[in-house]
């Protein structure tokens, strides 16, 4: 009959030890997080690079962003600095929630 020593992590002794094996529930009730949102001016990028479009709307503080094939081919928009911007919703010039989701419709250069 053979016997295998266990060999426990130093890391993982020392987490139980900090943590401790209680049967008591010591969780905490917090309240939800909340976002707050600012209302912003969505930019025009109709016409810029679908890369450079991003990073406008996502230094304006727009960063739930959406990307569609604007050709209806339903391609993926891989490598961003390959497509064009041709429409956007919503449209440039509104003002709206930071939170608002923004879809850029583009197109491969190419097309």
């Amino acid at each position: 009959m053979s016997t295998r020593a266990l060999v426990v992590p130093a890391a993982l002794l020392t987490a139980v030890a900090v943590t401790g094996c209680s049967t008591h529930s010591h969780r905490r009730h917090h309240a939800p997080v909340r976002r707050s949102y600012q209302t912003v001016t969505v930019p025009n990028v109709v016409g810029m690079n679908h890369q450079k479009a991003q990073n406008l709307m996502q230094s304006r503080g727009l960063r739930n962003l959406a990307e569609r094939d604007a050709t209806g081919r339903g391609r993926k928009l891989l490598i961003d600095r390959n497509w064009v911007v041709v429409r956007q919703i919503p449209t440039p010039g509104a003002r709206v929630s930071s939170g608002t989701q923004v879809t850029l419709y583009s197109k491969k250069y190419t097309d």
